[in-house]
């Protein structure tokens, strides 16, 4: 999974995406992933509220999506109704 040493920092499941959505990034989290259940989402990490049109979509399907930038920023919402989002946080060392 990961090609350096980690913490794990915690969990959090968001069963409603339906508006747009921040993460609750516990401290010293520096790493995310980020796995899509049920319907697609869409996300953004510009600090910018995605649409159901507008930002980098995420399917089901997909892999997890294994995010290192600034975790506040990020914002998902559903592209059809029912999506939650699992993640995963971690502190990366170094």
């Amino acid at each position: 999974m990961f090609s350096q040493s980690y913490t794990p920092l915690g969990y959090q499941q968001i069963s409603s995406v339906a508006t747009s959505t921040a993460l609750t990034v516990p401290p010293g989290a520096n790493l995310a992933l980020i796995d899509c259940e049920a319907q697609a989402v869409r996300w953004r990490d510009d600090g910018t509220a995605p649409t159901a049109t507008v930002g980098m979509s995420m399917a089901v399907a997909d892999a997890p999506l294994e995010y290192s930038g600034n975790l506040s920023a990020l914002r998902f919402i559903e592209q059809t109704a029912g999506a939650k989002l699992n993640i995963a946080y971690y502190r990366l060392a170094g």
